[in-house]
């Protein structure tokens, strides 16, 4: 059965076929809480984080603080993921809401459709994180990546005095409050150590991604272990 956010998509669009363990794709939200778009994106992120097939991440942008609201969960080095996203693909554009899966496509992200539509084939390489021993084993595969652990926020109520939602509690998930390189991986299988999960403030959980390119030039994901 599709859970809710992909109820209007076929099955056939999704290419989707049985569930196995940890996440097929993974998805980036760049939003703000002074941008009165991005709600109804933030509450769809909402419902993608419920679906273990899908990794899904919020990253507040701060370049809307101008409006009158400081993101509480805001940076600039969200804002900068986002232009170096932009930079890497060559098409310059930066939005909010702005869903970017698998570290390739782009789409508004309150269209469901639109971001399912950019789910293609499953994460090439197989990542496995161990809680209980704090390890993450990558298998092997093709290309040259870095291993990187995202720590998050679960879940925050976020009542907005000001700005565009003012007057306004938003209900946030999956808010990311830091990104740590754990080492490079060259295709090989390969055991790196999670570290502190959640070590950054604020956070209360972590999961895992291996991505192409460079902290400067983000490129595809190749896999992802929550």
């Amino acid at each position: 059965m599709l859970v809710r956010w992909i109820t209007a998509v076929s099955i056939a669009t999704l290419g989707i076929v049985p569930v196995t363990a940890g996440p097929r794709h993974v998805v980036e939200l760049f939003t703000s809480q002074g941008c009165s778009s991005c709600p109804p994106a933030d509450a769809l992120l909402r419902q993608m984080s419920g679906d273990g097939r899908v990794l899904a991440l919020g990253f507040h942008v701060d370049y809307w603080d101008q409006l009158g609201w400081k993101d509480t969960l805001g940076s600039p080095a969200h804002s900068a993921r986002q232009r170096d996203y932009a930079l890497r693909r060559g098409d310059g554009r930066v939005y909010t809401p702005q869903a970017v899966v698998d570290g390739a496509g782009h789409a508004v992200g309150s269209n469901a459709g639109a971001v399912s539509g950019l789910m293609g084939a499953t994460l090439p390489v197989a990542v496995d994180l161990d809680r209980k021993t704090g390890r993450v084993e990558v298998g092997a595969g093709s290309g040259d990546a870095t291993l990187y652990r995202v720590d998050y926020t679960r879940s925050a109520a976020v009542p907005i005095a000001r700005g565009e939602n003012r007057g306004r509690t938003v209900q946030y998930v999956n808010a990311v409050r830091g990104l740590t390189p754990l080492g490079r991986w060259t295709g090989e299988p390969a055991n790196f150590d999670l570290g502190d999960c959640a070590a950054s403030e604020g956070a209360d959980a972590c999961a895992v991604i291996l991505q192409a390119g460079s902290a400067g030039a983000p490129g595809a994901i190749l896999g992802a272990a929550d």
